[in-house]
């Protein structure tokens, strides 16, 4: 059977001449869409999270410095949403929400119209209160890990904003040292996170968080201590040698703060553990180190300034 002749469109394409190579049709060049959009996608992320961060620290200046019962019930609120990320985290656990609740509550209110004795009686009552809600669950199998992981939380938790509220009402200077403590542990944070990206070459901790770095880590206790230092530069009820010594201090239990939460974290298979901040994850994510340093910053000013 006879084909009809190839039509003339159909002709087969020339062959390229002898010594030339035929150049690659353009659409086989790599796509240049992806490498264009990053450094957009990039500002937009970081604008995102500065408009994130800016009214949360107006709202941290503006509870400071009033003080009293909105400061308070702020740390009340704050140790809610905290206690509310850790037992999403350990939901499989059974923890005791309400009595986590309710433990943070009274142990803020105790330091508030009382102290460090009355947080003491909060604490303790809270274990026969973990019983009788045990008990009232019909004591389950598996109670003892929802009474530790619950006791866990309180502890971690609930016990540091008590002593934010211990803190900032110590007489006269309570609100500054608060102040100063704040500056200390995000200029601790900040410098070892830009340390870490100029000149981080040896991890610090590579199996609970493998970006940072010893000379992130270096960079960030210096910063933070220069931070606490220039904070108090102007007060002259604390010395330029007190405000260093208690600066060192924070500065160095910030980064325990920190890998403390890290290490939770990747033991529970967890990335962030919120979304409260937007861009910058969690409460814990962004409060982790405060809820050391608060604590040691309390005690320093009872030993420095008290």
């Amino acid at each position: 059977m006879d084909f009809p002749p190839r039509p003339p469109s159909e002709a087969p394409p020339a062959a390229p001449p002898q010594g030339r190579q035929a150049s690659p049709p353009a659409a086989q060049a790599p796509p240049q869409g992806p490498r264009t959009r990053r450094p957009r996608r990039d500002r937009k992320e970081t604008f995102a999270r500065i408009g994130v961060a800016v009214p949360w620290v107006v709202l941290a200046i503006f509870i400071v410095a009033v003080g009293g019962i909105p400061f308070a019930l702020a740390m009340i609120g704050f140790a809610v949403i905290g206690l509310a990320e850790f037992f999403r985290m350990t939901i499989r656990d059974r923890p005791m929400i309400p009595v986590a609740f309710a433990a943070a509550a009274a142990l803020v209110i105790a330091a508030y119209y009382g102290g460090q004795f009355q947080i003491v009686l909060v604490g303790v009552a809270t274990f026969p209160v973990l019983f009788l809600f045990g008990v009232a669950q019909g004591a389950r199998e598996g109670v003892t890990r929802s009474m530790a992981v619950t006791v866990f939380g309180i502890a971690w938790i609930g016990i540091p904003f008590a002593h934010a509220v211990l803190l900032r009402e110590l007489p006269l200077h309570g609100g500054a040292l608060v102040i100063d403590v704040l500056v200390g542990t995000f200029v601790t944070d900040t410098a070892a996170y830009a340390g870490g990206r100029l000149f981080g070459r040896r991890q610090l901790a590579p199996t609970i968080s493998p970006n940072k770095t010893v000379e992130g880590l270096i960079i960030g206790f210096i910063g933070g201590t220069m931070g606490f230092w220039f904070a108090g530069l102007y007060q002259d009820w604390l010395s330029g040698v007190d405000a260093l010594i208690m600066g060192a201090c924070i500065a160095a239990f910030g980064p325990l703060g920190d890998l403390f939460e890290s290490m939770v974290k990747r033991d529970l298979g967890i990335k962030d553990s919120g979304r409260v901040f937007g861009p910058h994850g969690g409460l814990l994510d962004r409060l982790d180190a405060l809820l050391f340093t608060i604590v040691i910053g309390y005690y320093l000013a009872i030993a420095f300034v008290y």
